[in-house]
Order: structure tokens, then sequence, then C-alpha cells
């Protein structure tokens, strides 16, 4: 990933200096067990460990001439450690290692983006709070529908953010496993208790059966999960820049002093994070069905899936940090406009009553759906088709319905407050108080 969308933290988790270390971890752990089973000299174990180490550029020139990385790693490894370095790498093949450490990034990198997450949910929670009682209109199709709160939009979100927490703790289970059973699986020339003992170490369970690879289910569903973050993080973001047009102006992104919205137009205001979020979360998605592809590979292992993980890790990683922390920023800085809330909510001049006025001539005038529906949609029609006109007073005139509900019915009819009375039940139930 870009530097402009990266934060170092998470970026760290994937550069060669972490993904070497790891490699070093897991070999050498494999010689403790080993010395512990007899199998390697005490004094080779500790000039193992005193002398393991490597150097990035020098495993980059030598892989340059042999085109195999872990060899590269090896060699550049042995040249440090000696003689004692003949137990290094003993019954492994380079996947067990090259797998291994690759599941342990993922977690690491899991662990941030689940930190990410929830700094959001309290962002999202606390929004929903202070707005529980706002009135703002719903829409369904774009279009003006009925009355309910701002906070119930905040609250969805937090509900969202709620579920993607779950997922992602799955995920990072899924994957939190390693491998270090040989060529193709079958343990040939390694016992499973030194496997047992390296992913102890590492804090990873031992993958129940693997080729040369974990199986790239594991992979898939990972970078689906962090698909469907995205994808919630999008959802908010359209909600926002939807809310900001010009039209209503409801809530608008941070806009910082001195920040600039348009080079030609200094009035502009725009949605510009929340624009970004959009985007980097498409290029996230879009990773998905890359990781799905990596899923069938050939027989016990092909590396086609090596060359495209290489990218699409990383960066699904990485992009995820960098919208979710900005999606946080956000939220927190998120300007609320009361007034034009209360402004759009009167936009279509009563129309957003229309379902209670129609109960209403269902249940008092004792007449069929179909003829009260008639009759409202008949008032309502010409409310659209003329802005002087509003659908209360057309009710008034029209003798269908004025022979029914009188305007004292009409006056408890048109008031937004009944359409908000069980919005704390669904407070209740999500947890939120």
């Amino acid at each position: 990933m870009i530097d402009r969308y990266s934060h170092p933290e998470i970026s760290a988790i994937w550069e060669l200096e972490n993904k070497f270390k790891i490699w070093t971890d897991i070999e050498i752990y494999a010689c403790e067990i080993r010395a512990e089973r007899g199998e390697i000299p005490r004094a080779d174990l500790e000039t193992i460990k005193a002398k393991a180490k490597f150097n990035v550029e020098e495993i980059l020139e030598i892989e340059a001439k042999v085109h195999h990385d872990v060899i590269a790693y090896l060699t550049n490894l042995n040249s440090y450690i000696g003689p004692a370095g003949r137990h290094v790498h003993f019954g492994l093949t380079s996947s067990d290692v090259g797998d291994t450490a690759l599941c342990v990034q993922m977690v690491q990198a899991m662990d941030l983006l689940i930190k990410r997450a929830k700094e959001l949910l309290e962002s999202t929670k606390q929004k929903a709070i202070e707005y529980k009682d706002l009135p703002c209109i719903g829409r369904s199709h774009g279009i003006h529908a009925e009355p309910m709160t701002l906070g119930l939009k905040f609250a969805l979100f937090y509900s969202e953010m709620t579920r993607n927490i779950e997922r992602m703790e799955d995920a990072k289970k899924q994957i939190a496993v390693g491998k270090l059973s040989g060529a193709v699986g079958t343990y040939s020339n390694i016992d499973p208790d030194i496997e047992e003992y390296v992913l102890n170490q590492l804090g990873l369970a031992v993958d129940p059966i693997a080729t040369q690879v974990i199986s790239r289910d594991r992979h898939a569903f990972y970078v689906s999960v962090l698909g469907i973050v995205a994808a919630s993080l999008d959802r908010m973001a359209t909600e926002i820049r939807l809310l900001q047009k010009t039209e209503g102006r409801e809530v608008e992104e941070p806009f910082a002093k001195g920040q600039k919205g348009s080079s030609a137009m200094p009035h502009k205001r725009n949605p510009v994070v929340c624009e970004r979020i959009s985007g980097i979360s498409r290029v996230i998605r879009a990773n998905v069905n890359v990781a799905l592809q990596n899923v069938g590979l050939w027989h016990e292992r092909d590396i086609s899936h090596s060359s495209a993980e290489r990218i699409v890790l990383p960066d699904s990683t990485i992009a995820l940090d960098y919208i979710l922390e900005k999606m946080n920023f956000v939220i927190k800085g998120i300007h609320v406009y009361p007034d034009a809330t209360e402004r759009t909510l009167n936009v279509t001049r009563g129309l957003i009553f229309s379902q209670k006025v129609l109960l209403w001539l269902i249940e008092k005038g004792g007449i069929s759906r179909e003829d009260a529906y008639v009759i409202v949609q008949d008032n309502a029609m010409a409310v659209w088709a003329d802005q002087k006109e509003n659908l209360r007073d057309r009710l008034k005139k029209d003798p269908r319905c004025s022979s029914i509900l009188k305007d004292s019915d009409l006056e408890e009819i048109f008031q937004i407050k009944p359409y908000l009375e069980r919005i704390p039940l669904i407070f209740k139930r999500l947890g939120i108080t």
C-alpha cells in the first residue's frame, strides 16, 4: 500500500524485517525442541541462538541469484551462525516456515484492526446516544419516507460494527494456525511434537491437516471479512456524503480551519474523507476475489497464490486500518445541524404522515384499505405537483376525508412524536445506554 494510505504500526508488520524475524523465531524454536530431544548438542543450540541474525539487503542480493526467498534467507542466516547452522531448517520445507510466519503476520494485523474497529464502535455508540432523540427524515429509494431520529443511524452503524468485530475475531481464529509437517504434510522428516512445540511458542494452533501449505480457504475467509468491514465503512461514508448534500446538509464531515475544498470555488466544503473511504473500500473488496481464486491450487501445492498474496494481504490490512481510523475521525468530529434536520422534515409539506392518515381512515371510517389509499394518494399527488399545497390542508377540504377525520384527528396525526416512541426499545435491544 502506498505511504499516503498507510499507518506505520500496521505497515511494519508486512516489512521484510518482521517477516524474517518470525522466520528466525520458527527456526530457533525448532532447534530448541530438537535440542531437548537430544537431537542437537546444547553447545550448537546456544551458538544458533547467539549468532542467528540476518540482513535484509544481503538476503535480497542472494535471492536475485538463486530466485528463492527461503533459500536466500537460510544462506544469509547460516553465514552468521557458522557450522552449527547445519541444524537449522532440518526436516522442514519452505512453506513450513513461510506459511506459518504469514499466519503470524495476519494475526498481528488483525489484532490492530480489531483495536481500530473497537474505537469506531465506541464512537458510533456515543453519537447514537447524543442524537437518540433528534428527529430527522427517514428515506427509502432516496425519497422521504417517515420520521426517525439521527441517533438511529448511528445506532445502526454501532450494530453493524458489533457484528464486524465478531467476524474479525472469527477470522483471526481461523488463520491462527501453522504447520511444520513437511513437503506434502505427512511429517515424513519431522516429528509432530516439534510442530506442536514451535506453534505453541508462536501462539498458533496446529492445522489438523495441511498439504505443503495451509489451505487457502482460511486466507479467503480472512480477506472476505476485511471486505465486509470495508463495505460497512463504505455504507457509513456514503450515508454521510448523502446527508451532506447542499440540498439538506443535515450532517457534515469535519472541515478544519484552513482546509480548502476546491482550487476553483472557495465556498466548497466537500466530503473528501468519506469519498476516500468509499474509494479505498472498493480496492479491499476487489482483493476478496483474488483471495477466493487462491483457494484452488494444483494438487498439494503450487505457488500461483504466493505472488498475489504478497500484494493483497498487506494492501488489504493496511488499507482497512487506514479507513477505520478515518471513519472514526469522521464520526467523532461530525457536524450535525438540527435546524437542517427540522427543515428537511418539512420539505414535503406533510406527505411523510400519509401512512398514519391511511390507517386512521381505515380504522375510524371502516372503509377498505383500497378506498382509503385512493383518498390519501389523490391528495398526496396534488401536493407533490404544487409547492403551495400541503397534505393536511388538502385533506381538510376533501369531503371523503373530512367526513371521517375531524380537525382534531388530523392535529393528532400530523405529529412527529408518536413515530419516535419506540426508539428507546431499539436502543435497549442493542444495549446502548
